[in-house]
């Protein structure tokens, strides 16, 4: 009997370290760059920490409820969408370089052209928003968009390292035509791996502030979320961007929880002409880590947002509410409170110096 349990534990044992050793799970950082990382007034007790303190599950709920409720529990019956979303295959390539646009490719992933410059954030161009084919199929109609379809890039950026906005197969098919990445402190281990150079990559840490292309600036600005690929969490940094142009100034928002650091990045760099902020796969047990729609406006508010986008849903189902309601409550909560919230399909272009375009309710239909 002894032998028999040993031999199951052996046995799952290596099946861990073979799943948990493929590249769609990246690298641990070493090296200079953990060096670096130990360093940073971010780090402490061995990860990352958020300016406030945060915990997984709010208070109230249990671990092993949510868990249960996630997989076994009664799912709403528009958890997904009964028929394909409508949505538009834009040529990204044939846009014109010297347009400002803005480009909804589903979930959190988007591409920006501005100032005569590219960005395509989070992409997640593959069928499943997972390492395992199996697992967080896309809706039908969400997923039009392939790495195939991304142009030539002057910046790739990413926000954390959770598979549903660092996709392993997206990012390393797009690698030779990505001019450089920019990256929070300890995901360029996970570039490396998949073969980006040391010298493409522009990684830090809140506060830090880079110039780009053509008068663009970019800084690193906090998020309240958490990170992890793998089954240590926080060893990677997660967070927002402000991009400010000779043109306009955009807040890039991540995953986040809502906290004092929106009001403090509005004060601090704002007002902002556009927001795009994270708008579903929420829920009250998670809302320390991810806003809930009515967060949402009061974060357009704090930052001083003159437009809003929401992104975040419409793709996966990665929460228990309807796949619809995000894009419900934000678009009621704008009218409610003033905002100007902005709802184009996934793959309908935003025209970034047009105050008065237009976009249906098509989650609707």
């Amino acid at each position: 009997m002894m032998y028999w349990i040993f031999a199951v534990v052996v046995l799952l044992a290596a099946t861990y370290f073979i799943v948990i050793n493929r590249a769609a799970f990246g690298a641990v950082p070493k090296g200079k760059r953990l060096n670096r990382i130990r360093q940073s007034k971010l780090y402490r007790n061995k990860q990352f920490q958020n300016i406030s303190h945060t915990p997984s599950l709010a208070e109230g709920y249990k671990m092993w409820q949510v868990t249960y409720d996630f997989f076994l529990g009664k799912k709403h019956p528009l958890l997904k969408p009964l028929r394909e979303i409508p949505s538009i295959h834009t040529d990204l390539k044939s846009l014109d370089k010297n347009t400002d646009v803005f480009v909804w490719l589903g979930h959190s992933s988007y591409y920006i052209q501005t100032d005569g410059v590219s960005f395509l954030i989070d992409p997640v161009l593959s069928l499943y928003g997972s390492p395992f084919k199996y697992f967080n199929k896309a809706f039908k109609g969400s997923d039009i968009f392939k790495p195939e379809d991304i142009p030539n890039l002057d910046y790739l950026v990413i926000t954390h390292d959770h598979f549903d906005h660092l996709d392993y197969p997206t990012v390393k098919s797009i690698k030779d035509r990505t001019g450089m990445a920019i990256v929070p402190l300890g995901v360029g281990a996970h570039l490396e791996r998949w073969g980006y150079m040391e010298e493409q990559l522009i990684e830090d840490e809140w506060g830090a502030e880079f110039e780009l292309k053509n008068g663009i600036k970019l800084n690193f600005t906090p998020a309240r979320h958490f990170s992890g690929r793998r089954v240590k969490q926080n060893d990677t940094l997660w967070t927002s961007y402000v991009l400010e142009t000779p043109t306009k100034k955009i807040f890039l928002g991540g995953d986040s929880g809502y906290d004092s650091h929106f009001k403090m990045i509005g004060e601090k760099y704002g007002p902002f002409d556009y927001a795009i902020l994270e708008n579903g796969q929420y829920g009250e047990a998670w809302r320390y880590i991810h806003t809930l729609p009515e967060d949402v406006a009061q974060a357009a508010i704090d930052i001083n947002a003159r437009y809003i986008i929401p992104v975040h849903a419409a793709k996966f189902a990665l929460a228990l509410h309807p796949w619809n309601e995000p894009l419900q409550k934000i678009n009621g909560l704008g009218k409610e409170k003033g905002l100007n919230v902005l709802t184009p399909k996934i793959g309908e272009v935003v025209d970034l110096n047009r105050k008065d375009q237009q976009f249906t309710t098509w989650w609707e239909d």
